[in-house]
């Protein structure tokens, strides 16, 4: 390509673009994000997953930073090859790894999961895979271990949020494999990262778990038009609240176990759907689960559970899951009402959206499973 003018002159901390937020918990809100953001961080994320010319398959959608900026620009930055399959489609996906001899992949768990699926009924070669990449929502230590493997490869994980641009944290290949399989690993260089109390807003203990905040280049200007919503998010000391529950070790591994938004209050004790998931994932009937609250006049709150099994299966009794759970978790962790759905309610960019669920099941739309 011959370029007859000259291009010009970007300032590091001039807008890149309006990204919007996944939406997973209600309206998408415009996050203004920099070149400065969006470029270091891509090249920060591909070094820590020990991307470096390399030829990397991903469905992630270019219209979220997943695709644009960490996949697109981490292979820019690192000279690798970016092959970018049409639409997500299994079939596609592990057909493209195989054909291309992909060296790197990339999916949220829900994709991850598919790719499972389809591996079972159709075996593909992907013995060219060096290391696979997910995040958007925590990957349950179970589906980690199917993953790497089915896979034949590391699969780390990353932590991060879009008004991030977008990754925190994450693993590397040469990570242990229980770091891998139940942290977010270390933060990426030049980031800040503490756990605060959400109530008292202090610095907690190292281990104790609070609320994430994150302080760094990577932080967005501002949401588009939203200036309360961004003074919430953003303290004037820069510290921003990514609404996500977890703990530092003495490491400085990071562990994600909820989201303040998705916290289920029941009787005065606080649950975290993350930890109730990653116990139902390991029940072989699971394919998908999501956890919520529902009303309830005894306790405040509830919870309850929405799965999709295996359809080759006998499909698991409420009696047969609450004792898969007791094995796992304590009694109140349990959850109470149990529904079944054919397909989970996705954003575009593959997270679950529990808010639909939640809507659902109060409208009574849901299925549910009975004794």
């Amino acid at each position: 390509v011959v370029v007859s003018e000259p291009l010009p002159v970007v300032a590091p901390d001039a807008a890149i673009q309006i990204q919007f937020t996944s939406g997973t918990t209600g309206l998408p809100k415009g996050a203004l994000l920099t070149h400065r953001a969006m470029v270091t961080n891509a090249a920060y994320l591909a070094d820590r997953a020990g991307v470096d010319q390399d030829v990397w398959v991903t469905p992630m959608p270019l219209f979220h930073t997943a695709g644009s900026g960490l996949c697109v620009l981490g292979c820019a930055a690192r000279l690798s090859t970016v092959v970018l399959p049409w639409l997500f489609d299994p079939k596609l996906m592990l057909t493209t790894i195989e054909a291309e001899r992909a060296t790197v992949t990339s999916g949220v768990p829900t994709m991850l999961v598919a790719m499972l699926e389809a591996l079972e009924a159709e075996p593909r070669d992907l013995s060219s895979l060096q290391v696979a990449i997910s995040g958007g929502a925590p990957v349950p230590p179970d589906l980690h271990e199917r993953v790497e493997a089915r896979f034949g490869c590391p699969l780390v994980s990353l932590f991060g949020q879009t008004e991030l641009s977008p990754s925190l944290c994450a693993t590397g290949p040469d990570d242990s494999t229980r770091d891998r399989a139940t942290t977010s690993g270390r933060p990426l260089p030049q980031v800040e990262v503490r756990i605060i109390d959400p109530s008292t807003r202090m610095i907690v203990a190292v281990g104790a778990e609070g609320e994430v905040q994150a302080r760094g280049y990577q932080v967005m200007a501002g949401y588009i038009g939203q200036p309360e919503a961004t003074a919430r998010t953003i303290a004037s000391d820069g510290w921003l609240s990514t609404g996500d529950v977890g703990r530092l070790d003495s490491r400085g591994y990071l562990q994600i176990t909820g989201r303040l938004s998705d916290m289920i209050i029941r009787g005065g004790e606080n649950l975290y759907p993350a930890e109730i998931e990653a116990a139902l994932m390991r029940h072989p009937a699971v394919v998908e689960v999501a956890v919520f609250g529902l009303p309830d006049d005894r306790w405040g709150e509830i919870p309850v559970a929405a799965m999709r099994l295996r359809p080759d299966g006998i499909p698991p009794t409420a009696d047969e899951l609450k004792a898969h759970c007791r094995g796992h978790l304590a009694p109140h962790k349990t959850p109470v009402v149990w529904y079944l759905v054919e397909a989970m309610p996705l954003t575009p960019s593959g997270k679950v959206q529990k808010y639909s669920l939640h809507d659902r099941a109060l409208r009574g739309t849901l299925a549910r499973i009975t004794t």
